[in-house]
């Protein structure tokens, strides 16, 4: 019970940071920086004197684990959403198409079946005028009724009467697809949203113990370098050795 109180508050202070400070992990990934916040909290433990000394809350540095999880749980979450909704919008891009030529097949046949009775042919031109998602589902849908109620003038142009079923399921299964889709955007941007604040409250701690280690251990090169970010330090290593090379005389 203690542990799930702990959890729920960790959630309601981190869902009251405000969105104009939330920061995004651009240039470090997620799990390195569980990661580093992890290494650092068991690296801390040796130097607690000495940070508290420096004035370092070391409710920070125990609030770590907690704060980590909380990344970890939102980064997944945001990760199973993005997935989800790649998923949904492979599928839309494959199976939209189809709809929409099925829907533009109907409405040439019913335009030629119907062409002497121009109360059936008043609702195709306000059909072809749509462009919407939604109106397309909905076209296929009253495409469907209206050829249902009028199927001697289609059969008497040989019109192929399965296709108003698989009109009815299709729009059916688009509106599905097309809610499964936007829910899934939606969704995607608030939990975007939460992991940005998870990011943002464990950032905060790593970043003020990592300035008391960093002034503490300033002229004590062994300790200071756990103080420090080594995926940055790698980051930089790498930008300066190419960098060379970009200028380096003959290449």
């Amino acid at each position: 019970m203690q542990n799930k109180e702990k959890g729920e508050k960790k959630s309601e202070i981190i869902g009251s940071a405000r969105d104009s400070r939330l920061k995004t992990p651009h240039n470090i990934p997620a799990a390195t920086c569980i990661q580093e916040a992890n290494d650092l909290y068991h690296w801390v433990q040796e130097d607690k004197e000495a940070l508290l000394a420096s004035g370092l809350a070391w409710e920070l540095v125990e609030d770590l684990p907690a704060r980590s999880e909380a990344l970890a749980k939102a980064e997944a979450l945001w990760q199973t959403q993005w997935l989800d909704r790649q998923k949904n919008s492979r599928e839309w891009n494959t199976r939209s198409p189809l709809a929409y030529d099925l829907r533009n097949r109907l409405l040439a046949d019913f335009r030629y079946a119907f062409r002497n009775h121009p109360a059936l042919l008043t609702p195709l031109r306000t059909n072809s005028l749509r462009k919407s998602h939604p109106r397309m589902i909905q076209d296929l849908n009253d495409l469907s009724v209206l050829g249902r109620g009028n199927r001697q003038l289609l059969e008497a142009i040989g019109f192929d009467m399965s296709l108003l079923e698989k009109a009815a399921q299709t729009s059916t299964e688009m509106a599905s697809l097309l809610a499964r889709t936007t829910t899934a955007r939606m969704e995607q941007g608030q939990n975007k949203k939460n992991r940005d604040r998870a990011y943002t409250h464990l950032k905060e701690a790593v970043d003020e113990i990592r300035r008391a280690g960093q002034y503490v251990f300033r002229r004590d090169k062994e300790r200071y370098r756990g103080y420090i970010s080594d995926h940055l330090r790698q980051k930089k290593i790498r930008l300066s050795r190419d960098l060379k090379k970009k200028n380096w005389p003959g290449t």
